[in-house]
């Protein structure tokens, strides 16, 4: 893989795609390696400016659509909604815009679920998988320590955790600031897919996929903050058992550590791309 070469003055532009007949809102951005960049619930992709302008500095090229049912993009047939649909439809965003080659898939929180499911779809087409504090581990901790399958997290729980830590996120910018931003126009647009896909990402469990991957060796890092109140720390060990022996970087923060600390993120993905083993940052 060739060095990634700095470039201070990239930025992300803002373009518009066209997928089964419907315009999908996307940022690209940046030269060097690319980076399929897929966001969490209730979010878009602007929700991680700061997390793509340290990309792009870092000489890293950036493509990062919004999600359908999320950011404006239309939501996925009624048939379609699993992860598995919304692999497909990113694989067909990506013809449309002509990406080919092979690329890495990073996902954070329900987008590491869609970005495990396109890997196992299209493994010709993703050369590495990033999971940032990812959906999909199929296991719930309750505040006993007992584990419990994730389908039976109640669903006011999951939602009320990432209702709680997306109040803790853009402290400079003001506590309702994400609302207002992003989680509001998802709900105003389209509020029954907002639930819709929150419920998808309450109940999943992917580790047939994460088993599928360790079985072909697809290179997985795991990035994962310690602080997290979204993901059980029960579901990130299961992910981390059902890939073997994936890269695993913890940090220090919350379940959106990356659009906090944009620039701890930058560092760590392009050290990902270098195939460096820092293990504990922050």
């Amino acid at each position: 893989m060739p060095a990634n070469v700095a470039n201070p003055d990239a930025s992300i532009e803002w373009r518009t795609a066209v997928v089964d007949s419907r315009s999908v809102d996307y940022g690209v951005g940046g030269s060097g390696e690319v980076v399929v960049f897929l966001h969490g619930w209730g979010l878009s992709p602007r929700a991680y400016p700061a997390a793509f302008e340290s990309l792009l500095r870092r000489g890293v090229r950036v493509i990062a659509p919004a999600l359908p049912g999320l950011g404006g993009t239309a939501e996925l047939e009624p048939s379609d909604r699993t992860f598995d649909g919304y692999a497909k439809w990113v694989s067909r965003f990506l013809d449309s815009i002509g990406v080919s080659t092979p690329v890495t898939v990073v996902g954070h929180s329900f987008g590491g679920g869609v970005a495990a499911a396109v890997a196992h779809d299209r493994p010709t087409l993703v050369s590495r998988l990033v999971l940032v504090n990812s959906v999909g581990g199929g296991a719930w901790s309750h505040s006993s320590g007992r584990e419990h399958p994730i389908h039976e997290r109640p669903l006011l729980n999951w939602c009320g955790s990432a209702i709680a830590e997306a109040i803790a996120t853009f402290p400079a910018r003001g506590p309702l600031q994400l609302f207002l931003d992003e989680v509001v126009p998802n709900a105003v647009r389209n509020g029954g897919s907002l639930w819709r896909t929150a419920n998808l990402a309450r109940t999943a469990d992917l580790i047939a996929v994460f088993e599928t991957l360790a079985e072909r060796a697809t290179p997985v890092s795991m990035l994962w903050s310690i602080g997290d109140q979204v993901i059980p720390r029960a579901s990130f060990d299961a992910i981390r058992t059902a890939l073997v022996d994936p890269e695993v970087r913890e940090v220090r923060g919350n379940h959106n550590w990356l659009i906090d600390d944009g620039e701890l993120f930058g560092q760590l993905l392009t050290e990902v791309l270098s195939d460096s083993d820092t293990q504990l940052v922050g």
